[in-house]
């Protein structure tokens, strides 16, 4: 490739503005040391050769990777099948993608080889900084991470103490919304399938659940599940006390006692749920009300729609971007929290039945 074919490197801006590479470097990375009008003449060259800086170059220069880390604890299965993810990382990769950042995904089961994970990404120093998802009750990666010397933002509030930023949304105001709408349909008996125990934003939106059916004075029923679409479907038919083997029929009987609605952890088992109640012969909303939570595309376009806790999964992750990006930059900690979830209401919530017994097909 000739001279006038190939990209522009530093030492042709260096030979055009007539100056040092070395005073390129200082200006083109915001250095301090070199006077205005200087840097104004670099930058000038820069755009006129239409120079743009090469991602190894500025990591050999400023000792940083430009690069952000994601590490998942969660099966594999559960986040290539599970909607959210993929809106959260197109966020992260809406805002690094401007920042001339890369992001550097990695999946690991919890425990050890999350925490060895973690170890290497700051040992080989591939990233400059981390996402925490999935806060868990006491999580041991605040403490690992920070003595690491990785900066950080977690997605969520810790119940333990943190030097990192946070970004928060306040599921409970989602979950009590949910709620109330199946409360003011006539339902009494309603059931949540929750996400894990140990998972905070799991917790947090069982213990919204249980107080506002307390409040409410309805039957409360919760199942805990790993947020599967395949728990989810389990914990639905386990709900209705029926099994989920043998063909559909046009008319079960379900326990006496069991939910006229169900109120899931996420959109992903909602689907699941609906689609069980569906193959045990059962007509949502006629028979079973359901609602999800996050506003996944592919609720929207199941029959019928489903009733979900509206959130944007996409912003999230952008704005958790940022705040790391900040934090890589030596902005001090702050808490940011997103505006609160609504309720779009759709075709899979209606008035309680009747008759809870036998259900008419």
């Amino acid at each position: 490739m000739d001279a006038a074919r190939r990209a522009p490197t530093i030492s042709d801006v260096a030979r055009h503005a007539g100056v040092s590479k070395g005073l390129v470097s200082f200006a083109l990375n915001g250095r301090p040391g070199v006077a205005e009008r200087t840097r104004e003449r670099i930058l000038a060259s820069a755009r006129e050769l239409g120079w743009s800086p090469s991602l190894r170059g500025r990591a050999l220069s400023t000792g940083r990777s430009f690069a952000c880390g994601l590490v998942i604890g969660r099966s594999p299965d559960v986040i290539a099948a599970d909607p959210f993810f993929h809106s959260f990382i197109a966020g992260i990769e809406d805002e690094l993608a401007a920042a001339r950042q890369v992001l550097v995904l990695a999946v690991a089961t919890p425990g050890r080889e999350e925490a060895d994970t973690y170890r290497d990404l700051a040992a080989d120093g591939r990233v400059d900084g981390v996402i925490l998802t999935d806060l868990r009750s006491a999580d041991p990666r605040i403490a690992l991470v920070a003595g690491l010397g990785l900066s950080a933002v977690t997605l969520g509030v810790p119940d333990t103490a943190s030097p990192f930023p946070s970004v928060s949304v306040d599921d409970g105001v989602g979950v009590r919304r949910a709620v109330a709408h199946l409360v003011a349909l006539g339902h009494r008996r309603i059931a949540h399938v929750a996400g894990p125990d140990g998972m905070l934003h799991a917790a947090r939106r069982r213990d919204a659940f249980l107080a506002a059916a307390a409040a409410a004075g309805v039957a409360a029923t919760v199942i805990a599940t790993d947020f599967s679409a395949g728990d989810g479907a389990r914990a639905t038919a386990a709900l209705l006390g029926l099994g989920m083997g043998g063909p559909a029929r046009a008319a079960v009987a379900v326990a006496p006692d069991a939910p006229t609605a169900i109120v899931y952890a996420n959109d992903h088992m909602a689907v699941a749920g609906i689609g069980a109640a569906q193959r045990l012969g059962l007509r949502v909303p006629e028979d079973l009300s359901v609602t999800g939570f996050d506003d996944t595309e592919l609720g929207r376009h199941i029959h019928p729609a489903l009733t979900t806790v509206s959130t944007d999964a996409r912003e999230w992750g952008a704005v958790a971007a940022r705040t790391l990006l900040a934090s890589v930059d030596g902005a001090d900690p702050v808490h940011v929290v997103l505006p609160e979830p609504t309720l779009t209401v759709r075709g899979s919530t209606g008035p309680a039945p009747r008759h809870r017994g036998g259900i008419r097909g």
